[in-house]
């Protein structure tokens, strides 16, 4: 069963009525429904492009970014990667399945890949703790990138996190500490790193995976200091005036990319990616390859000042826009 978004609930009525009058007929073969269900897909199709093409807020990509249904870290690396060996554990406390991360190969090449993963289900989105990393999950993270380090291989991370798990147990086991960590050796490797924002890219929970050579991001996935409800919460008071905080937070890949943060904008699916899956992985693919290309070319020297004076630069960019 398809998950409509608020906004678009008029599109839901027309599909809703064209699926029902397929059901009508496929219970009487004697119907001929074809031209009124014909109709309807039209005005469905037209309804669709106009709510995406012409009336997608900073808020409406919020939600598209966090839908249920869009594609997951699990589903990227199922589809982009072979030989896939999932490595857990951070070697002081525990394992964080909100984080994925392993060896694997891509385009052949071994890489080490990392990655929020939300969970699909309630029993998975609950095991994942949905998306949220604790300090075990990060510390993983730095422990795969420290041999990534060591053994010469670019690192690529999927960025799809609300934002680090803030919860008491995380706290005293040294969240923010975790979480600069894993940024300053996002910092220090020598390798090439590119990560993708595949949905929702929250506080420091996503910066400690996307501070990289280049960052990716799907067309409509948001990348922020701070989800724009805890924003409004803290600047109104008010968790309602969320739509007010995603215009003033300027989160959406578009602005971004004015401001120099985002470097290459894949393109959805009409409607959004969960609308087709496997062309939007693709893309995705064909990004990063891009990507890999450029950045193997470059001395581990290189990689590192290149990725220092870009995280320099920031601010820099865009201030009139």
């Amino acid at each position: 069963m398809t998950h409509y978004l608020d906004f678009e609930k008029p599109l839901a009525e027309i599909e809703g009525k064209a699926e029902e009058l397929r059901a009508m007929a496929r219970g009487n073969e004697e119907m001929d429904i074809s031209k009124e269900a014909a109709a309807l897909d039209k005005k469905a199709a037209d309804m669709l492009v106009d709510l995406y093409k012409n009336n997608l807020t900073p808020w409406r990509k919020c939600q598209i970014a966090r839908h249920p249904e869009r594609p997951h870290c699990k589903d990227y690396i199922e589809a982009l990667f072979t030989e896939y060996t999932p490595l857990a554990g951070d070697r002081a406390f525990g394992e964080d399945d909100a984080v994925m991360g392993g060896l694997a190969r891509f385009n052949d090449a071994p890489v080490v890949v990392i990655g929020h993963e939300k969970g699909y289900d309630t029993k998975t989105r609950l095991e994942r703790n949905f998306g949220m990393a604790r300090p075990e999950g990060y510390r993983k993270a730095v422990r795969l990138m420290d041999m990534a380090d060591r053994f010469g291989l670019p690192v690529i991370t999927l960025v799809d996190t609300p934002g680090a798990y803030p919860g008491k147990g995380a706290e005293e086991r040294g969240q923010s500490e975790a979480i600069a960590r894993s940024t300053q050796k996002c910092l220090q490797l020598r390798v090439p790193l590119v990560s993708v924002v595949i949905g929702e890219g929250g506080s420091g929970g996503a910066v400690a995976f996307a501070t990289a050579n280049r960052l990716i991001m799907l067309e409509h996935s948001v990348y922020s200091v701070i989800s724009p409800e805890g924003c409004a919460s803290i600047l109104w008071k008010d968790a309602e005036k969320m739509r007010e905080a995603a215009e003033a937070l300027r989160l959406t890949a578009q602005d971004l990319t004015k401001l120099g943060i985002c470097d290459s904008i894949i393109k959805e699916a009409l409607g959004g990616a969960h609308r087709n899956i496997d062309d939007t992985i693709a893309d995705v693919g064909k990004g990063i390859s891009e990507m890999m290309a450029t950045l193997g070319k470059m001395s581990p020297d290189e990689l590192l000042k290149e990725r220092r004076q870009k995280f320099l630069d920031l601010g820099s960019k865009g201030l009139a826009a």
